[in-house]
């Protein structure tokens, strides 16, 4: 068995095929999917290892892995969504009666108060309640006092007074 592990080829299946796992482990916290690619090309380099070692080795390694994805897809689907971190990952609805907070255009010519740093983005006070606003390209410092000059959509434009 320790011969079979000095093997260069082995060595190189060994580190890709548990490099590709962690990857695609790795991309349940980071998603995006360039991870995730970058682990299943490990896993289809450490088969390439695999078959480099052995024809017979290499057609028993794809199948593993074969297999063994497979699995990770089915848990992936069937039982992480039902774990503690999977619903905390997890939207409850498909997100289709989502809707962006409503702005009122009456806002236009309001006074209120910065309620953080405007860099040019941050929140404001308006009419005791709070917004989402937008300076016009300025610094405007927390508790500065401040205008709504214009509404566009959901973006609330402030000049400081």
């Amino acid at each position: 068995m320790s011969e079979f592990l000095q093997d260069s080829q082995i060595q190189m299946f060994v580190a890709f095929l548990l490099a590709g796992l962690i990857a695609i482990g790795a991309e349940i916290f980071l998603p995006g999917g360039i991870i995730g690619t970058v682990g299943v090309l490990a896993l289809f380099i450490a088969i390439a290892f695999a078959f480099a070692y052995d024809q017979t080795f290499g057609f028993y390694a794809a199948i593993a892995v074969l297999l063994l994805l497979a699995a990770s897809l089915w848990i992936w689907l069937k039982v992480f969504p039902k774990t503690r971190l999977g619903r905390s990952l997890s939207l409850e609805t498909d997100g289709q009666d989502f809707k962006a907070p409503a702005v009122s255009p009456d806002l236009t010519g309001r006074e209120g108060i910065a309620h953080s740093d405007l860099r040019p983005a941050g929140f404001a006070v308006i009419d005791g309640h709070k917004h989402d606003v937008i300076s016009e390209g300025h610094l405007i410092p927390g508790g500065s006092r401040i205008r709504v000059l214009r509404v566009e959509g959901n973006r609330i434009i402030v000049r400081q007074i």
